[in-house]
């Protein structure tokens, strides 16, 4: 490197990175990530220097960013010396990346990903295409949302014909086979997924959705637990077991209800049950699903008013 070339750390004075690619604490955290992504989509990178995919997954955000010209800003926290933000966020594992834009988060991923899908995760955040795959997933991802389960499983079908190891098309026809209660062959789907996609975000959704559904309570089961709340509004765990069969019949704002209640009412109850609950309910949503958008915030405010 020219001695002309200094090295200089994100955020230090004179960087060309200073605006693009910088370092925050849980004191900054609102102006760095939420009132930044007012002006320009914001990557928040959770990680912590004892992780090793962590060190792998930086330089190829920092390079993605660097790439985009200021069309999105990547802000790095370490979960060890600021743990409260991540806390929050229901973050469990690392590396995470959470895509902030409006002040809100609205996308993300889990692991160290390759440089093409950090590449084609940006460019779907700011709005470019990134090939025929990414838009077949986005459609298969939209039918799936609607309930066209069967839309949907034919347009991952697409993408797994082209790319048999595709990881968001597997989570995303396990997801179609638990829709139709097909608990099984999800968990099929699920072990065609390869070892080093195991934990991106959207297999770590679906497996949470799949132990979603066996936990739940059978549809018949749903009046029988109201009635009890009825009978006793203290009757944790008819409250929280109506939650999982609200989720498991769709019904996520009546989920999250119940779930806010029982923190709200007694947060101890079964070690911390109902706000475990609502991290495996988010990660089964999607971090992008409104549901988890808002269930996070309120969560939150009750955790940290």
């Amino acid at each position: 490197m020219s001695v002309d070339t200094p090295i200089l750390k994100d955020g230090g004075a004179g960087s060309p990175d200073a605006d693009l690619i910088k370092s925050t604490t849980t004191k900054d955290f609102m102006h760095d990530v939420v009132e930044a992504s007012r002006e320009v989509p914001v990557l928040v990178d959770f990680w912590a220097p004892w992780c090793g995919p962590c060190r792998q997954l930086t330089p190829i955000l920092e390079k993605a960013v660097r790439a985009a010209k200021g069309a999105v800003r990547l802000v790095k926290l370490n979960i060890d010396e600021h743990p409260q933000i991540p806390g929050q966020m229901g973050v469990q594992s690392i590396p995470a990346v959470f895509a902030f834009q409006d002040g809100r988060p609205v996308d993300g991923f889990m692991g160290a990903l390759p440089e093409s899908r950090v590449n084609a995760f940006i460019a779907r955040l700011v709005g470019e295409t990134a090939g025929d795959t990414a838009a077949d997933l986005e459609a298969a991802e939209a039918a799936l949302a609607a309930g066209d389960v069967n839309t949907a499983a034919q347009a991952f079908g697409v993408v797994l014909q082209a790319d048999r190891e595709n990881a968001q098309a597997l989570a995303g026809l396990a997801k179609c086979y638990i829709k139709t209660g097909d608990l099984a062959r999800a968990e099929q789907t699920l072990a065609l997924v390869p070892p080093a996609k195991a934990e991106s975000a959207p297999v770590a959704s679906a497996r949470a959705a799949l132990e979603l559904q066996r936990k739940a309570p059978s549809p018949g089961d749903i009046e029988s637990l109201r009635a009890k709340l009825a009978a006793d509004p203290n009757d944790a765990q008819a409250r929280f077991d109506l939650a999982l069969g609200l989720n498991a019949k769709g019904d996520r704002s009546g989920a999250l209800e119940e779930l806010l209640t029982l923190v709200a009412k007694n947060r101890a109850w079964n070690d911390d049950a109902a706000r475990k609950q609502l991290v495996q309910l988010f990660d089964a949503w999607g971090v992008s699903d409104p549901a988890t958008i808002v269930g996070r915030q309120r969560l939150s405010s009750l955790l940290f008013a």
